[in-house]
């Protein structure tokens, strides 16, 4: 009688099994979550992407705010590292502004709880689901966060009033904006695409748009020159638009820190999982996640 009952569970987990290697042979293509590819449009695959990105001293993974696949793979991509790095890697996000950076020191030295650390900064909207697990993984594997971004009411200062508009700044302010006065190449596609956009308030003018846009990527090019260690890799968190094509904050952090070599990461949607064609050469790593991916807000 056992053996009985034995053989009919191993038919049923022989069966069970196949129809698991059916279904995935049915359903592999349709279900792909993304596809990882070289600047140069080769494919590749997360384990090469790492291989290749633990040379770099700085990684600006460049996100889409509102996209799930992203986020889930900065926080894979930051235990990747972390697993070659240890307690070297450092780590830094366009989400947190560099006048909160007490209140993160904090946190991560376990002088505050959780509900006083998200009570008390500035945090955004998805922060609970996108960010959150990061922070939390920072925590746990005492590694250092760098508040990067500018507060975000003297970008706004910028955008009404242009680089000038900083000058009336303390100095306590100064201290949390990219040293003045501002370099600025208004030349960069970056920054000239962002002029012909419309529908902007009436107190912004268009030139200063590409400017608002500017002292952000130098305010955390500049964060991420003074917190990088030598033995150190520095991971930062940006929307694409900040590092895309090796300009914005690429292009700052070259004129902080030169001799650092800095890689990128860009994520684009396309249901077909190819690179699409204005995204070529966006990045050394082009990420292509399926357009009707579920966002997170």
């Amino acid at each position: 009688m056992m053996k009985l009952k034995q053989g009919v569970a191993m038919r049923k987990l022989i069966l069970t099994m196949i129809l698991v290697m059916i279904l995935n042979i049915l359903y592999s293509d349709n279900l792909t979550a993304y596809k990882i590819y070289t600047a140069e449009g080769v494919e590749t695959d997360f384990s090469e992407m790492i291989n290749k990105l633990v040379k770099a001293d700085v990684i600006l993974f460049g996100e889409l705010h509102d996209n799930p696949i992203a986020h889930w793979l900065e926080l894979e991509v930051t235990k990747a590292l972390y697993e070659i790095a240890g307690e070297n890697l450092i780590l830094g996000a366009e989400m947190f502004e560099a006048d909160n950076q007490l209140i993160i020191d904090e946190y991560l030295q376990g002088l505050i709880k959780t509900n006083h650390f998200e009570e008390n900064i500035r945090l955004w909207n998805n922060y609970s689901t996108d960010y959150k697990p990061l922070v939390e993984f920072a925590v746990e594997k005492k590694l250092y966060l760098v508040a990067t971004n500018i507060p975000r009411r003297y970008a706004k200062k910028v955008a009404r009033g242009g680089f000038e508009a900083l000058r009336t700044l303390s100095k306590e302010a100064k201290k949390y904006i990219a040293p003045l006065p501002i370099e600025y190449n208004g030349e960069l596609a970056c920054y000239k695409k962002m002029i012909s956009m419309s529908g902007m308030p009436g107190q912004m003018h268009a030139d200063n748009l590409p400017r608002a846009q500017a002292i952000k990527d130098a305010t955390m090019a500049y964060f991420i020159s003074r917190n990088i260690s030598r033995q150190g890799k520095f991971l930062h968190f940006n929307g694409r638009y900040h590092s895309d094509f090796q300009e914005s904050i690429v292009w700052y952090l070259k004129k902080y820190a030169p001799e650092l070599m800095v890689m990128t990461i860009a994520t684009t949607l396309n249901d077909t999982l190819t690179i699409p064609e204005e995204d070529r050469n966006a990045a050394d790593f082009i990420i292509v996640i399926p357009e009707n991916m579920t966002r997170t807000y």
